[in-house]
């Protein structure tokens, strides 16, 4: 007798201890947008990954780390990017078509809508500009070129946090276009985790990078 009412007991702990968190991480997989390293495990679906890493699941709040929500298990951290990062728009503008279809998919793996212009007379003649969160432009185009393009978005009065990259870096525009308020300035190829944290830092407010990257 006094067997079964041990076992009761625990159940009941047991249920008090698993079920609210088990509750938070199915929250969690239905509506956060996973934003990790390729080497961390994908938590698009079910979160059936994340039941046994329940008893050590620790939640920080949404801007404890530049607004993202952290999942603190054991070891292990896994990030969990907010909703809204699937509706951020990152617009790319450049000629070099392969080279723009690379980025679009870097930048869609970031966990950003992205949308690509072959021109920067294409981005200024679309419907996106006020839309556009962050531009990443190549420095070196036909007709207008980056450093222009931020230049003229400027004078329309489009304060958007801009990326320029180059397949040619010039220390003079580099210092040039970071003094007319480029946030940062990345040669080809570029880094994926210099162009990630890049976009982050712009998107969080954060001050332009003042180095040679």
């Amino acid at each position: 007798m006094s067997a079964s009412i041990c076992v009761l007991v625990w159940g009941y702990i047991l249920s008090l201890t698993f079920l609210p968190a088990l509750e938070v991480v199915l929250f969690l997989s239905l509506n956060a947008k996973v934003d990790c390293r390729r080497s961390k495990p994908s938590l698009r679906g079910a979160g059936i990954a994340l039941l046994a890493a329940v008893p050590t699941m620790e939640l920080l709040p949404a801007g404890a780390s530049d607004g993202v929500a952290v999942m603190v298990a054991g070891e292990g951290r896994w990030c969990l990017e907010a909703a809204m990062s699937d509706h951020t728009l990152i617009s790319i503008v450049d000629d070099d078509q392969p080279y723009r279809e690379s980025m679009r998919k870097l930048v869609t793996l970031l966990g950003f809508r992205v949308e690509e212009f072959a021109s920067a007379a294409d981005f200024l003649g679309s419907r996106l500009l006020d839309e556009t969160a962050c531009l990443v432009a190549d420095v070196h185009m036909p007709g207008m070129t980056g450093v222009e393009l931020h230049g003229h978005l400027i004078k329309l009065g489009y304060a958007i946090p801009t990326i320029l990259v180059t397949a040619y870096p010039d220390e003079g525009v580099r210092h040039q276009a970071l003094r007319d308020g480029v946030f940062c300035y990345l040669g080809k190829p570029v880094d994926d985790e210099e162009l990630e944290r890049c976009i982050r830092l712009a998107l969080n407010g954060g001050k332009p990078i003042d180095e040679n990257s």
